[in-house]
């Protein structure tokens, strides 16, 4: 595949404005891409090289450009790729002059376009649209697999890129090799912004809201007396955080893996500012010394993996009911479950308070798979309306219908769900369309009731749609 294909690709998915369209094009390109390229097409269409950082900054890369672009586009994707991978690698003295002779190599054979992608590219500044939500839906759009199939692949990997490989060369049976495993760093799940405690209790309603701490991100592993650190950005740090080791190393269970944050505090509880807790993140010399000066806290608020159990699929709150019968309170996040926006409220002022950015949110409870949905009528024909919802059991592996709802849909929800639902579709009646059980949908209600009416022997009483 030529480069200028990703660089046509990435302007079209900037312009584009819907989402399912920017899902189109971007599939479209991973289908046409050899098996070679698939993890350079993701990464490139990310924003980012595959391999990360290539060391070489902003003033050396300008001095990389050529003065007279290609005329054609020539360059392969491989070539590009395998020309940062040679970058990357150069060290030692002499190594920027190198570092600049293969970048100008590249250079030279590129169009003014191509030049233009590359040194956005290489700076970060790439901003095409195309963020990781989206590649994951790509790829399984490309692949003909659930979504949340290649989500939880991504998740247990930390690299999208080789999940798509494996997803677009073995199918679904390939995936099943990425689970969750001790000592290797799983990708964090990340937040959304929300402007106020009533747009949060507006979508969710009820909510678990936590402290939103300005600290370092941590995800901890424990396999025994082996206990490691990982960042955000899944590099391990054991040796600079101690005061998490001995804290984790004190837990009950024998295997464990936790999420947290960690941050440096004052005596009467209020955080140093961010950059004073990463003096002390990720540093190899002085760390005794740092630590007397600077003590680190640690704060857990997920529970991913505990004996032998990927807890991933239970209920956010089920995690942390199990988390905290393990941990004490001094070593759990600040939380408070509610639906009351004056209690939400005064969680917000105490953590602002206390210093703190803020606080997060995140939904206690399931969410609900679209199993089907019965054509509208009146108003609503022409679109499917009523959808019958499911939950997954774990038993079995399969989805159990917990009811129906047409409740709490806008004009423009329901041509969404209508065009997404179609092309999931895998067989109808006269009145219902039956669907792959790939569509997640938040849905609020007022009481769960038993019900002979369905399967699982339970009914959702009132259902209404959030969002999807």
């Amino acid at each position: 595949m030529l480069l200028q294909r990703i660089v046509d690709t990435s302007r079209r998915v900037a312009q584009i404005r819907g989402r399912i369209d920017k899902i189109d094009l971007l599939a479209s390109v991973l289908r046409a891409a050899r098996p070679n390229e698939i993890e350079t097409v993701i990464a490139f269409l990310s924003g980012a090289p595959r391999q990360g950082r290539i060391g070489i900054g902003p003033t050396a890369l300008h001095q990389a450009r050529t003065d007279v672009p290609a005329v054609r586009s020539v360059l392969e994707l491989w070539e590009v790729d395998s020309t940062f991978a040679q970058v990357a690698e150069v060290s030692g003295k002499g190594s920027t002059a190198e570092k600049l002779r293969l970048l100008r190599g590249l250079n030279d054979r590129a169009t003014e376009q191509e030049q233009h992608f590359l040194m956005r590219l290489l700076t970060g500044e790439l901003r095409q649209g195309a963020l990781e939500g989206l590649m994951m839906e790509s790829v399984a759009k490309a692949s003909g697999i659930g979504a949340s199939r290649v989500r939880r692949a991504a998740m247990a990997t930390g690299d999208l890129g080789i999940v798509a490989r494996v997803a677009m060369t073995q199918g679904e049976a390939g995936l099943s090799a990425f689970t969750i495993q001790l000592l290797r760093p799983v990708r964090p799940m990340l937040a959304q912004p929300a402007e106020s405690v009533s747009e949060v209790l507006g979508r969710l309603g009820e909510a678990a809201f936590e402290y939103k701490l300005d600290g370092a991100r941590i995800q901890v592993h424990k396999a025994g007396d082996d206990v490691r650190v990982f960042s955000r950005r899944l590099r391990e740090v054991t040796h600079a955080v101690p005061e998490v080791v001995d804290a984790v190393s004190a837990l009950s269970p024998r295997e464990l893996i936790v999420d947290g944050e960690v941050l440096a505090i004052r005596a009467d509880g209020t955080p140093f500012p961010f950059q004073a807790t990463m003096r002390r993140f990720g540093r190899k010399l002085d760390v005794d010394r740092l630590r007397a000066e600077l003590p680190l806290t640690p704060f857990l608020f997920d529970l991913l993996y505990v004996e032998g159990q990927d807890v991933t699929d239970e209920p956010q709150a089920h995690r942390f009911e199990r988390l905290a019968e393990f941990a004490e309170d001094t070593l759990l996040v600040p939380h408070t479950v509610t639906s009351d926006e004056a209690e939400a409220r005064a969680f917000l002022e105490a953590a602002m308070r206390r210093g703190h950015e803020g606080i997060m949110a995140k939904a206690p409870g399931l969410d609900l798979a679209v199993l089907a949905a019965e054509w509208g009528h009146g108003r609503r024909r022409g679109w499917l309306s009523n959808l019958h919802l499911g939950a997954r059991d774990p038993r079995q592996d399969s989805f159990v219908m917990l009811g129906k709802t047409f409740k709490g849909m806008t004009d423009e929800m329901l041509t969404w769900q209508t065009e997404r639902l179609l092309g999931l579709e895998i067989s109808r009646d006269r009145y219902t369309v039956y669907v792959r059980p790939e569509l997640v949908v938040e849905v609020a209600f007022n009481d769960v009731l038993e019900s002979p009416h369905y399967p699982g022997g339970l009914a959702l009483r009132f259902a209404r749609v959030k969002r999807y």
